[in-house]
């Protein structure tokens, strides 16, 4: 008999399962993070543009959408703690296959098996909080969970990039090998056992009908759309802001550091504010007003004059808060909208969207990118402009999204 497991037993339990889930994202962020600031070293030591290096960041983007949506097929079938620790030891794998890579085919190679791994892990995440919390308290949890970004920009890229110029480019993804194990042991430890959805888990073989009535569901069409637009406008930013920072505004690879940190500390502080302040006011209203803030540091950054070191750290805290802190309430949102049951597959293939969105946003923003004969990168401006347009579209399309959906039912268990 599946043990029924809905909630930790008192409120401390329930936090350092958040912060061990925060602690896991972390990992996956640093993992994705950290080939952005990396990129004007793997532009040297492997004689490629700024558009091979986001290639990179696509090849994990779209593995991580492709396994997300595999996964939506079994996710909710296993004990989400198993299969948390098993994609966990694989995506430590395959950092270890970054780290080794002789040449930059075989580092793509080992982006995207990081892709698959990686891709599946938010989802458990996420559908981990679905099944512990409240919906009136999920957007906080979201918000612990979420400062996993801010860990990784304050302690793990500042980090990374450190040691990358000091020891090398593959340093940090050995780095992240030792994380890893560490916090894989943790979580052995910590999580309880995460099967009572397993009660209401469908028929094996109704799972490819029920997957398909999954994607049929109007509400969940217009989540996904939602989901998928929100990260590729961000990914026509971010991958390159490291590259424009070196190139165009003369920032030394070893200060991307210090530009990094800087954001990663006003997010550590913004984050679980705007989890709490979504529980209040709700998910949707703060989106939209995250969202529209983040208009300004989307132009500035798209868009910046030549700066000292410090003018480009008084900026990128905003630019931070703005285009991670809209994140926070969108995933809350996300978790409301599916039925239990159905959670687990619907964050799955939603991740998986989100992923997609990723690799979208940074081939076309390579795409529009040119580097001229001196070194300097044109087009990002254009960049910053589709990214406003597609974030005006998304303040309003979100209105249409968690309100009003009525899921086709679920099958009835043999």
């Amino acid at each position: 008999m599946s043990r029924a497991v809905t909630h930790p037993a008192a409120p401390a339990r329930e936090r350092i399962v958040l912060w061990l889930l925060a602690l896991t994202q972390f990992t996956v962020i640093m993992d994705f993070m950290v080939m952005m600031p990396l990129a004007p070293q793997l532009m040297r030591a492997f004689d490629i543009s700024p558009a091979a290096v986001s290639g990179a960041v696509s090849a994990y983007a779209w593995c991580a959408g492709i396994s997300g949506l595999l996964a939506s097929m079994y996710i909710d079938r296993f004990d989400r703690k198993r299969l948390l620790l098993t994609m966990f030891a694989l995506f430590t794998v395959s950092n270890l296959a970054c780290a080794v890579a002789p040449n930059f085919h075989v580092l793509v190679l080992s982006r995207a098996f990081a892709g698959l791994t990686g891709g599946v892990l938010a989802s458990i995440i996420m559908a981990i909080i679905g099944d512990l919390i409240p919906a009136e308290r999920r957007g906080a949890a979201t918000g612990i969970v979420m400062t996993s970004f801010s860990l990784a920009a304050v302690a793990g890229v500042p980090t990374g990039v450190m040691l990358a110029a000091h020891y090398g480019w593959a340093s940090p993804f050995y780095l992240l090998v030792v994380f890893s194990l560490l916090i894989w042991a943790a979580a052995w430890r910590v999580l309880p056992a995460l099967d009572s959805h397993l009660a209401r888990r469908v028929p094996l073989a109704q799972v490819l009908p029920e997957l398909l009535a999954l994607y049929r569901v109007p509400g969940h069409q217009k989540a996904f759309l939602l989901s998928g637009v929100n990260m590729l406008t961000g990914m026509l930013v971010i991958p390159f802001i490291s590259p424009v920072l070196v190139n165009n505004n003369g920032v030394q690879p070893a200060e991307i550091t210090f530009v990094y940190l800087a954001g990663g500390v006003a997010t550590l502080f913004s984050a679980r504010r705007i989890g709490r302040w979504s529980d209040k006011a709700g998910p949707q209203f703060v989106y939209r007003a995250v969202a529209l803030f983040s208009l300004l540091p989307i132009l500035f950054m798209t868009h910046m004059p030549q700066l000292p070191l410090w003018g480009v750290m008084l900026f990128f805290p905003f630019f931070m808060m703005a285009l991670s802190g809209r994140n926070i309430p969108l995933q809350a949102l996300m978790t409301t909208v599916p039925q239990p049951a159905r959670r687990g597959a619907f964050l799955s293939t939603n991740s998986a969207i989100q992923s997609m969105g990723n690799g979208v946003g940074a081939l076309l923003g390579g795409l529009l990118l040119h580097t001229e004969a001196g070194g300097h990168i044109s087009g990002y401006g254009l960049n910053g402009w589709l990214a406003v347009g597609l974030t005006l579209f998304s303040v309003l399309w979100i209105g249409r999204v968690g309100a009003g959906v009525t899921p086709a039912p679920l099958a009835a268990k043999a």
